[in-house]
């Protein structure tokens, strides 16, 4: 059986607004949301996107919110649309939409890409 990512997960302080950002920017289908009896304050939110993997929104009354600047963990997601066009069109939308997004670009090592910065300063690389 290969091996592959099932889910990745993003811990964030407004589970409707990063719901809703995937839902809106990617199609994406959303779970219900989900409340631990375990763990008092914990809900959660999985987001299927058409071709995978799922990402898992998670939150609590603990989670703090990010800085803007860089930080320790997971850099970014990276989500194909698969062609140039696409990023570009994406791009517009997102734009359009007030999203802070960032020019569609070849960077130094090939792809084209544009970023879409998500609710809590999550960056979201749009690429083919």
């Amino acid at each position: 059986m290969p091996t592959m990512i099932e889910h990745v997960a993003l811990w964030t302080k407004d589970l409707g607004a990063s719901a809703q950002f995937w839902k809106t920017c990617f199609g994406a289908v959303l779970s219900d949301e989900y409340h631990s009896k375990n763990r008092p304050g914990y809900r959660s939110v999985f987001v299927t996107l058409e071709n995978g993997p799922r990402i898992e929104l998670m939150t609590g009354p603990w989670v703090q919110a990010l800085p803007d600047d860089e930080y320790e963990g997971w850099a970014h997601v990276a989500v194909s649309l698969g062609s140039e066009e696409a990023v570009r069109q994406k791009f517009a939308q997102c734009q359009m939409s007030g999203l802070r997004t960032t020019n569609p670009r070849y960077t130094g090592d090939g792809y084209f890409e544009a970023t879409i910065l998500a609710p809590g300063n999550m960056l979201v690389e749009i690429t083919v």
